[in-house]
């Protein structure tokens, strides 16, 4: 493969993205036509729950004024109705937790608004025409921007960067982000401010690592004695994980894990004159609707993260007129996990262990008649409106991975068709085979976005004899990575749960790495293993080693799409809407923007308070 053709798989793969982005609500998902029933009449309209909190009444503008010129300092506001827990991005597994520990730390490069990687610690994006991307795709060579100090005025140097990789090549530190380092054969430090990284076999992206949230380096003074173990369990480790040392526009002064995160200024940031805020707050808590309003009526907060609201609520407070809502391509693909492990509390330590098959969802028909039955396209227009649209997929960007073989009309008449052959007997509401009965538990997070979507898909599965126990957790816990807390993700206590959540990478490799055996989660990686579904197929996995050494674009796009439509045909995971999420700013604030594949707050250094 020639250098060239390297490149443009990098090239191929953000294009699309922008195309996506572009498209926005263009892009809807095509109606397909549901074979005939010729007994059974055609379910009506599933009807959404009303929002119960009413929505706001747009109020006057008063005349404008000529406003101050805007001050450099004072204090950026920030509002995620899902609380920060920890500030080590590679222990974290909820998108709270890394943009909480991107105040402070740094990859080498991130994706900016046009999925373009852009250098951060880097001086240049390698590249196979700057000879820092080898044409034969064995190796990647940064070269880091010279005099960068840490926080507590010390040299970052290559040993910072080699020891994260460490830090994280280790099973036993239990990195919730080893998929970023997996394919890491050795690190160089070839002088200072250069570093060689050789891959284990050739990659097709050479940015799998140290790049976007995923790859934050961490300064090794501070954890060097936190490798393996030590991470999680030592009071050291502990302290390091709640307060990192960082290299990026500020440093923390105050944390309260689940409620606030209070920054000050970084002294010996390299750009420090460039910086306009000499404070950040980000406050947690609360729910999507209270953050909306905080910015776009009350103006009480400079920028409100994750605006998941349904449109009655959400449309009327962004037309009020005080905020910019900030939204483009996909923000992620809210899905239903299956949960092919175990979660009955009489098993006791070996609840929801991999080795403990689910009694009934290891079933591929009860899982097909569950996507058959649920009415996506009730959920995307009486909740999500313009802000979501149905998916079969559960990889949806870039365009050139958005598979076009999947299909998930909901019917119902097929869904208990299956049912029947299968052997599950409908004598009363529940159905059942072998006394085991079809009563899901079904957990997500508190939003009333997402409880009135489990009122949706829990009245579809009753018509198909499925009894649904809906449960709601705390944000900042269901998204939390404490392996002592039950009510995690990755411990994953029920039969299914429901979130969002999608690539950090212009290429789909580290995402779809998410979905093979060795990323199960279980109590041997403290749940940190990136499949909570504990799904485990060894067809999967051999398209997953396929498509880590295959450089031909056009095969490994085509690879990326069967990986999908495995995953969504085999029922390890039931895609419901592509969303479009906005985040809301205040008019005043210049910086923020829309961005696929990082973090929403990618670029905080540069925001600033406007006239």
């Amino acid at each position: 493969m020639s250098h060239k053709r390297l490149w443009a798989w990098i090239t191929l793969m953000a294009v699309a993205a922008m195309i996506l982005a572009a498209c926005g609500q263009q892009q809807q998902a095509q109606p397909t036509t549901a074979p005939a029933e010729p007994a059974t009449a055609a379910p009506a309209p599933t009807a959404a729950p009303q929002p119960t909190d009413a929505p706001a009444q747009p109020t006057a503008e008063p005349a404008p004024t000529t406003p101050p010129a805007a001050q450099q300092g004072g204090k950026l506001t920030i509002l995620y109705w899902q609380a920060v827990t920890t500030l080590n991005p590679h222990l974290a597994t909820g998108t709270k937790d890394f943009d909480g520990a991107t105040v402070i730390l740094e990859p080498l490069a991130r994706y900016n608004e046009k999925d373009e990687l852009v250098p951060f610690l880097a001086a240049e994006i390698p590249t196979i025409e700057n000879g820092g991307v080898a044409a034969d795709g064995t190796s990647v060579t940064w070269k880091i921007k010279p005099g960068i100090k840490w926080s507590d005025g010390t040299d970052f140097t290559i040993d910072d960067i080699i020891f994260t990789w460490q830090y994280c090549a280790d099973p036993a530190t239990a990195c919730t982000t080893k998929a970023a380092f997996d394919p890491i054969a050795n690190i160089e430090k070839i002088d200072d401010t250069t570093l060689k990284i050789t891959w284990k076999e050739p990659t097709a992206d050479p940015y799998i690592a140290f790049v976007g949230p995923f790859g934050m380096i961490l300064q090794q003074k501070q954890f060097g004695n936190c490798i393996g173990a030590a991470a999680s369990t030592s009071a050291e480790c502990q302290a390091a994980n709640l307060a990192p040392i960082g290299t990026n526009a500020w440093k923390l002064r105050e944390f309260r894990p689940g409620d606030t995160v209070i920054y000050e200024r970084n002294p010996f940031f390299r750009d420090a004159d460039k910086v306009f805020f000499d404070e950040v707050e980000i406050k947690g808590g609360g729910d999507a609707t209270s953050a909306a309003r905080a910015v776009c009526e009350t103006g009480e907060v400079d920028f409100a993260w994750n605006l998941q609201i349904p449109k009655a609520v959400l449309e009327p407070i962004l037309a009020s007129g005080k905020c910019d809502a900030i939204a483009g391509g996909s923000f992620g693909v809210e899905r239903i996990v299956v949960n092919f492990a175990n979660p009955d509390p009489a098993l006791g330590d070996k609840r929801s262990e991999p080795d403990q098959p689910h009694p009934f969802l290891t079933d591929p028909a009860v899982r097909r008649a569950i996507s058959l039955a649920i009415d996506r396209k009730a959920i995307a227009e009486q909740l999500y409106g313009p802000t979501g649209e149905p998916t079969c997929n559960v990889l949806v960007v870039p365009a050139a991975v958005n598979s076009p073989n999947t299909k998930c009309d909901r019917d119902v008449a097929e869904a208990n068709r299956i049912l029947d052959e299968a052997g599950w007997v409908r004598n009363g509401p529940v159905r059942e085979k072998n006394g085991v009965k079809l009563i899901v538990s079904f957990q997500t997070s508190i939003n009333t976005l997402r409880q009135s979507t489990q009122a949706i898909i829990k009245s579809n599965l009753a018509e198909i004899g499925i009894q649904v126990n809906v449960k709601a957790i705390d944000a900042a816990v269901f998204f939390g990575g404490d392996p002592g807390n039950p009510d995690t993700l990755n411990k994953f206590y029920a039969d299914l749960q429901m979130y969002t959540n999608g690539p950090n990478s212009a290429d789909p490799q580290q995402y779809l790495q998410g979905w093979i055996c060795a990323e199960v989660a279980s109590s041997a990686n403290q749940w940190s293993g990136s499949n909570d579904g504990r799904y485990c197929n060894p067809e999967y996995d051999a398209l997953f080693e396929q498509l880590k050494t295959e450089l031909n674009l056009e095969r490994r796009a085509q690879l990326a799409i069967q990986m999908n439509d495995l995953l969504v045909n085999d029922g390890a995971v039931i895609p419901l809407i592509n969303r479009r999420t906005p985040n809301a700013k205040l008019k005043n604030l210049e910086g923020p923007t829309f961005n696929t594949f990082d973090s929403s707050i990618w670029n905080i250094a540069t925001w600033r308070r406007v006239p």
